[in-house]
């Protein structure tokens, strides 16, 4: 691998390596609350709304105690959709607040409020669409973010970070990018990936700093 893919890398991750999980507070371990977090952000991520806003209605709901399957079941559909608005998640609040609530539900009742459930039980990226308001852009964010505690869905660069490969210049083949920094620091990578592909000034920026 090139020195110059690694400068490259390296330079994503000094400047856009930060998870979505930790932006929004998720101090992610294999565990069940950290792991039912990243869902509900998988949820708000993959709206056709911005990560920014995404993320802070993700910080609002945990702030407002809806940080498991159970918490979030037991609020009322008006509480989370207060939590959603304060977050500035307003234009699908009243959608996103109900399917919160099923969603919270399925997770307590077929899993006992623990991923990890759904992670032995099987398919994993099938089982997961199965959760209200997750599809496949849903389960890209949540294994992207995932795959730093469950090691099996390693590397995962979905087709987003690999459109964020392509603008840095790097090469678009989620193998070749895993060479490119330690086996703990994938997440960050494909997370700076995605806002590279999102955002065109980011990615002047990384080039320039490698």
């Amino acid at each position: 691998m090139s020195d110059k893919n690694k400068s490259v890398a390296q330079a994503l991750l000094d400047q856009q390596g930060t998870t979505f999980a930790a932006e929004a507070g998720i101090k992610l371990r294999d565990t069940p609350g950290p792991l039912y977090q990243l869902l509900v952000l998988a949820h708000l991520l993959s709206a056709r709304i911005s990560s920014d806003i995404a993320v802070a209605a993700a910080r609002a709901l945990f702030d407002a105690g809806m940080r498991d399957s159970r918490r979030m079941a037991e609020a009322t559909w008006q509480q989370r959709v207060d939590a959603l608005g304060e977050g500035g998640y307003r234009r699908y609040d009243e959608r996103t607040s109900s399917q919160l609530g099923e969603a919270a539900e399925l997770v307590n009742r077929e899993y006992g409020g623990d991923l990890r459930r759904l992670r032995a039980a099987g398919d994993v990226k099938k089982l997961l669409q199965g959760v209200k308001g997750i599809g496949p852009a849903g389960v890209n964010i949540f294994l992207r973010e995932v795959q730093g505690v469950w090691p099996e869905f390693a590397p995962y660069f979905d087709s987003k970070a690999l459109d964020g490969a392509e603008r840095v210049g790097l090469p678009k083949s989620a193998r070749s990018l895993e060479g490119l920094v330690a086996e703990k620091d994938l997440p960050r990578l494909a997370a700076a990936l995605v806002r590279v592909a999102l955002h065109a000034d980011a990615a002047r920026e990384v080039r320039a700093a490698a």
